[in-house]
């Protein structure tokens, strides 16, 4: 089948979003379809990309944001990008702006028969919508809008958000599916969409190399984290007080984009905390697999988000201790340094997010 793919971000930069995007491209060209991807890029060339996998890969051409976030990872937000961005989020500046590229997209391009539209940002489902009201006679047979987090019910929505339920509505009307990760995610939709609701897990390539886990027993308790932090849902400076008050030696390695949240614990920890930018998947998994334990903080007040590193914890097959970020369970902190994985949290059916029986339950839409 012929496919489009309109997503924010690709590789190489690495979001739970850009990996859903770029396993799910690849996986659907080894199957033999003809895939193009539409995405925010920057200045990396995908030309062997292109080359060995047969997919095209076009850019997005992104207006309103002098320096906008590419796939690249490289550009960062200048001073005026942040000052419009905080004057102008009311009007859910600048992401509405795919709401105007989108159409210019699909006015350019020859007919598809699918169309996977990948959020967040929702921005780009209601760019699809647009594209669908205003060239009909382009837009594909089959839209398929995939969903990370919720936008309207997403645990924490604010007043601004409600006056926009209007495109959330124009989107799920228009598309043929809706598919979120996780089955209580369908929750976070309108009650009259959710018979067009799929749960579609995220997909992971699991064919890695990874250290043998089996007998993993570091010399100093090591352990690591590796995800995005955030001052609401998801919050470390409970759980770093915990490891600030132990009287033992430890090396806890965080991999992450965002560190600011982590600031005064590098000095008060010292050695004990290590902190890394993000690295590429397989080699995060590669180090994760190496690890005595792996810390996952859960997403407080938001149950319909299941964290994609989870997955990526399972792959590296290390007991994982599941921290309450508002009340962390301090026995249990020692229990796992002093070797004790008995409260483990436990990945069920892991299979089930491997791409190639991910893209199966994409495949089964198209031809439904």
């Amino acid at each position: 089948m012929k496919i489009l793919v309109i997503t924010q971000h690709i590789f190489p930069i690495q979001t739970p979003r850009s990996i859903r995007s770029t396993e799910l491209i690849k996986e659907l060209a080894r199957r033999g379809h003809e895939v193009t991807v539409y995405a925010v890029l920057g200045k990396y060339d995908y030309s062997d990309f292109e080359q060995e996998s047969g997919i095209k890969v076009k850019n997005i051409p992104i207006r309103w944001e002098l320096s906008p976030t590419n796939s690249d990872g490289i550009a960062s937000r200048n001073l005026v990008d942040k000052v419009t961005r905080r004057l102008l989020y009311r009007f859910e500046f600048p992401l509405f702006e795919f709401y105007y590229r989108i159409p210019q997209i699909i006015a350019k391009e020859s007919q598809y028969d699918v169309l996977i539209s990948i959020a967040v940002p929702h921005h780009i489902h209601w760019g699809c919508a647009n594209a669908k009201k205003k060239h009909p006679d382009k837009f594909p047979k089959v839209w398929i809008a995939d969903c990370g987090d919720p936008f309207m019910k997403n645990g924490k929505t604010t007043d601004h958000l409600k006056r926009f339920a209007k495109f959330e509505r124009l989107f799920c009307d228009g598309c043929d599916y809706i598919t979120v990760p996780i089955e209580n995610a369908k929750e976070a939709y309108y009650p009259e969409y959710r018979d067009k609701i799929r749960v579609i897990p995220q997909g992971f390539d699991f064919d890695l190399n990874k250290t043998d886990c089996q007998n993993v027993k570091n010399d100093v308790p090591t352990f690591a984290f590796a995800g995005m932090f955030y001052s609401d849902i998801r919050n470390p400076k409970l759980f770093l007080e915990c490891l600030c008050s132990l009287n033992v030696d430890f090396r806890f390695c965080v991999y992450t984009r965002f560190d600011n949240l982590l600031e005064g614990y590098r000095d008060r920890l010292g050695d004990k905390l290590i902190v890394k930018k993000n690295i590429p998947r397989n080699e995060l998994i590669e180090i994760l697999s190496g690890m005595d334990f792996l810390v996952n903080l859960k997403n407080v007040n938001s149950p319909n988000q299941l964290p994609s590193k989870l997955i990526d914890y399972g792959i590296a097959g290390r007991p994982i201790l599941d921290v309450n970020p508002q009340n962390p369970d301090m026995k249990q902190i020692e229990a796992f340094i002093n070797g004790d994985y008995s409260t483990a949290l436990q990945i069920e059916n892991l299979e089930d997010y491997h791409i190639r029986n991910v893209v199966k339950k994409f495949e089964e839409l198209f031809n439904s």
